[in-house]
């Protein structure tokens, strides 16, 4: 018998098994008769630098900080390439690997798969997950000779990438266009949820807070998710409609998650919104069920409007009625699962928010579309055999 493909996939910004794309195709392919590694940073909860969950081997390393400036993406950037070579190394001399599986962000890791490439033609595939100078131009609102670095990297890295996979087809066209790959080359692969993990299950009514209404989020708490603005819908409703009867429940941590709360404090309605930080999926599911409608918040702008973001699947995994703001592939993932708000406009975000409250019926019918789309289009199972097909695309290059 041939002996199995080995993959090591390195990914810089999440840990592994938390990163739940990343874990998505590592299981897939070692439930299809591939040997998986994975090289990602630690992270609360994930503080073992080497376990094995599920026959997946893991190695984690520690980074210096939670990069908000400039300095401090560049220390990480740098302590993140040192370690991913260490570990790489120490991979190819345990274990053994035949490709490397680079998910970004960010987009230097080309640098590891392009040395293991050209030194021991190791094959290379390139998992797009992010459009970074959008996402730089989103967070530091400039184009700078850091947004052209951005650019840079990420033209090397389709360059060197033998094969790509793109989230959806926003990223297909820039992986063709931007960074100059053979169609033939780019497979799209989306996020779609597990409806083994994304569970319906009972609500629980004390999350709502005595109140009568609870409006769910699940995602990071960044600068570039639109949180402000719907805090600003949250002050909207509390303060100028004066309801007083809905609840948000904001689960999710990340960088901005501190100053979120302060603004909470400013406008007024902490008392109106429960920020979780990062919780247990168990903890997750009881708020997403509970919740009477879901939003998504994330401002226009070029990177977003390009994303496919993964929440918004997952509202709809758990028949959920969503609000969000009218961006390009969330109308693509939503469509009549959602209303859409006028682009960054928190008023008209917390006036469709009101709307759909008052409209069980509606809400109902909302929630079994999204539901139907994933089961019928859009789970997991469905991009199971696109991304075995970019892995014999990689193997027979």
């Amino acid at each position: 018998m041939s002996r199995p493909r080995r993959i090591l996939f390195i990914v810089e910004n999440l840990p592994s098994p938390f990163d739940r794309r990343v874990w998505q195709e590592a299981t897939t392919l070692h439930a299809h008769g591939y040997e998986v590694s994975i090289i990602c940073p630690t992270g609360k909860g994930y503080e073992k630098k080497y376990e094995t969950i599920d026959g997946i081997h893991i190695y984690r390393h520690n980074l210096p900080l939670d990069a908000r400036g400039a300095l401090g993406y560049l220390l990480e950037y740098s302590a993140a390439l040192f370690w991913e070579f260490f570990l790489t190394w120490k991979v190819l001399l345990t274990r053994g690997f035949d490709a490397i599986h680079a998910c970004n962000p960010p987009d230097n890791i080309f640098l590891v798969g392009g040395f293991f490439k050209l030194l021991l033609r190791k094959k290379f595939l390139f998992d797009h997950h992010d459009i970074n100078p959008e996402l730089y131009e989103a967070k530091f609102g400039r184009r700078d000779i850091f947004y052209r670095l951005m650019l840079s990297w990420e033209r090397w890295t389709f360059r060197t990438a033998s094969v790509s996979i793109a989230t959806n087809e926003s990223y297909r066209r820039i992986a063709i266009e931007r960074g100059g790959m053979d169609p033939d080359r780019v497979h799209v692969v989306r996020s779609g949820p597990s409806l083994e993990r994304l569970k319906i299950i009972p609500p629980v009514p004390a999350l709502k807070q005595g109140r009568a209404f609870l409006v769910g989020y699940v995602g990071v708490m960044g600068a570039q998710e639109g949180l402000d603005l719907l805090l600003e819908s949250v002050r909207y409703i509390v303060h100028d409609k004066g309801r007083t009867d809905v609840h948000f429940g904001l689960v999710g941590g990340g960088p901005e998650l501190e100053v979120l709360k302060a603004q909470a404090v400013e406008l007024g309605v902490a008392e109106y919104v429960t920020f979780t930080g990062r919780v247990p999926d168990q903890d997750l599911l009881e708020m997403l069920n509970t919740a009477d409608v879901c939003v998504n918040a994330d401002r226009f702008n070029a990177m977003n409007d390009k994303s496919t973001m993964n929440k918004i699947m997952e509202y709809m995994a758990l028949g959920k009625p969503i609000v969000q703001f009218d961006l390009t592939e969330g109308r693509f993932s939503a469509a009549e699962a959602s209303v859409y708000a006028k682009r960054n406009d928190p008023v008209d975000m917390a006036e469709q928010i009101l709307a759909l409250l008052a409209d069980p019926e509606r809400r109902a019918e909302m929630g079994q579309f999204g539901r139907t789309r994933v089961e019928n289009e859009l789970s997991w199972e469905h991009e199971v055999p696109r991304l075995l097909a970019a892995y014999d695309d990689l193997f027979s290059r």
